[in-house]
């Protein structure tokens, strides 16, 4: 029998943070990643990570729950600055720190930034301030799960990104409003009727690879009149755009009607702008800045995702045969609103505001006995539902998580290497965007990927389809080798396997925890090891086995340089695959 764990006992969190010490631990997190650690201005130092901050003269301190190999280390309590009048000598003596306030570190993060640039952003401490009413709020208010557990996963991301300065930021103006954002927020457990819009039908433009998603398309409501057909419309999007001048004139026309809200409901994702119901998943513009990103359908992105359904048919068909569970979720079809404006050509605003891309559903893709969980709800560092790690492996205790470990790279690494060597496919395996099945037994039986908005192609290898399709569309859908890779590792190795990864160390007694994080990195070598053999030792995966450092989106900095997510560039970190880290590792028990 396996010996079940007391949380107590482990390095895991038994509760939730406050507002202040998520948004502070968040803040640093970032800082520590970006700029602190590849300036070498950190230290651990009796339990805590201290953090120097020298264009500023400042010296920050925090507790640590458990330090970890990759960096990413676990916080736990306010963040303390060195006061003024205490000398260095004396800097870790409890008298000479007092602490900082959530806002005070980001005015103390604010000038550190612009001093090291010689750039200023005015929007930095609102976008904080914005999470930090997110996070606010949804601490404060948190209905009770219904019974779909899929769904509770959706809607468990309380914190949000944990190495994004303002995760649960939203743009300024009137949504910002908690009561606008909420009605909508996945972290609110929001579920709406959509506002469906009837069109006529030479105004309506759309694209699909599949009849079926027309059909659901069209089967959303009851009949429209006749020479109209239905447009969906995410009703905080429709809010937005409702005053749109060539809108509100076509609505006056009788071009466009309104036929208000309608329908079954739909739940929010945790992407905030994708719904799920009916069966599907749709994906709507929304005019709002969420993360990095204003989250709105670009034109190209439109007729992209229906092209790049039809293209990766083959590739999708291989890997499906080869790796049966592992699935992609394609997106077959696109539907918006065409009003021509002054030009002639259809308003940009409304094309691409109006715009809906069809993912397929669950049902169809699920195998029989097996639960979808969204991953970042599972690799979550705090206990905020039923799929968090923690409740899956039910105080297991390590060896339980070395099992569940092993099953789940299987699953999910093999696939996404085949897609970029044998391919020549980007995949982008973020936690968002990954699905997690389990059994009955909370263990991993099939992985499910999503959102072709960050699937692209490598060029070299499918420069024939590329030729076929507007400028336009092609450009966006691509990748060089080099700038595709670095995607590849970044999603599937940082931004995912290391943040569940820690989460599963985190199952450990502390004096245990060290060894069991050794222990699952180490297993992640095997796996890719086992992939490079199966793929003739490509160097790009010989040398991640070889500890290259791995690249990590570096979303401080370009919130900071207000650069489009696009152009965010990466910082290197160093790595844990490396063989001598995790030979020291090993021998000490302890991870650094």
């Amino acid at each position: 029998m396996t010996p079940r764990l007391d949380a107590r006992h482990t390095c895991a969190p038994t509760g939730l943070p406050s507002a202040d010490h998520a948004v502070a631990h968040t803040l640093l997190n970032c800082l520590l990643r970006e700029v602190s650690a590849p300036e070498h201005q950190t230290a651990v130092l009796d339990g805590h990570l201290v953090v120097r901050l020298p264009r500023r003269g400042a010296l920050l301190r925090v507790a640590l729950r458990r330090t970890s190999l990759s960096g990413a280390h676990r916080f736990t309590g306010p963040v303390l600055t060195h006061t003024a009048d205490a000398p260095r000598a004396n800097s870790l003596r409890e008298g000479a720190w007092r602490e900082l306030g959530w806002r005070e570190l980001a005015e103390q993060v604010e000038a550190e930034l612009g001093h090291r640039g010689g750039t200023a952003n005015d929007e930095f401490l609102a976008q904080l301030a914005s999470s930090h009413a997110g996070v606010s709020a949804a601490l404060a208010d948190r209905p009770e799960p219904g019974p779909d557990r899929y769904l509770e996963s959706e809607q468990a991301l309380l914190f949000g990104h944990r190495f994004h300065p303002a995760p649960k930021a939203r743009s300024a103006g009137r949504t910002a409003d908690p009561a606008t954002w909420t009605a909508y927020a996945p972290e609110a457990r929001a579920a709406f009727r959509l506002r469906h819009l009837a069109v006529r039908a030479e105004l309506l433009a759309e694209d699909a690879a599949d009849p079926a998603a027309v059909v659901l398309l069209d089967g959303l409501r009851g009949s429209v009149p006749a020479g109209y057909r239905l447009l969906p419309a995410h009703p905080w999007q429709f809010s937005l755009l409702r005053d749109h001048p060539a809108l509100t004139a076509a609505l006056a026309r009788g071009d466009v009607l309104d036929l208000g809200p309608g329908g079954a409901p739909f739940t929010a994702t945790a992407s905030v702008r994708t719904l799920y119901g009916a069966g599907a998943f749709l994906k709507f513009s929304l005019n709002v800045r969420i993360t990095n990103c204003l989250r709105k359908n670009a034109a190209y992105e439109l007729a992209g995702a229906v092209a790049l359904t039809r293209l990766l048919a083959g590739p999708f068909a291989d890997l499906a045969r080869r790796f049966p569970d592992a699935a992609v979720l394609r997106e077959p079809a696109f539907r918006t609103l065409a009003l021509p404006g002054p030009d002639g050509r259809p308003d940009t605003a409304l094309y691409e505001g109006l715009g809906l891309i069809v993912r397929e559903g669950l049902a169809g893709a699920v195998r029989p006995g097996l639960t979808p969980l969204l991953a970042a709800a599972v690799a979550d560092e705090y206990p905020t539902s039923s799929a968090q790690v923690a409740a899956l492996l039910d105080g297991a205790g390590p060896t339980a998580a070395r099992d569940w470990w092993a099953r789940y790279l299987r699953l999910v690494v093999p696939p996404v290497l085949a897609a970029y060597f044998d391919h020549g496919v980007v995949l982008e395996p973020h936690l968002q965007n990954v699905l997690v099945c389990v059994d009955g037994d909370g263990r991993p039986g099939q992985v499910l990927f999503r959102d072709l908005e960050g699937t692209k192609l490598l060029p070299g290898r499918h420069g024939a389809a590329l030729a076929g399709l507007p400028p336009e569309v092609a450009g966006p859908m691509t990748y060089d080798a080099d700038r595709g890779w670095d995607r590849v590792v970044y999603c599937l190795l940082v931004n995912h396997l290391s943040e569940l990864l820690a989460a599963l160390a985190d199952q450990a007694p502390p004096a245990r925890s060290g060894r069991l994080e050794a222990d699952l990195w180490a297993e992640l070598g095997t796996v890719l090891d086992e992939c490079a053999d199966a793929h003739g030792r490509p160097a790009r995966l010989t040398a991640l086995l070889d500890g290259a450092p791995l690249p990590a989106k570096a979303n401080l900095l370009t919130r900071w340089e207000r650069l489009p997510d696009r152009q965010a560039g990466y910082v290197r970190l160093p790595s844990p695959l490396a063989p001598e880290v995790l030979a020291e590792a090993a021998r000490s028990g302890a991870a650094r």
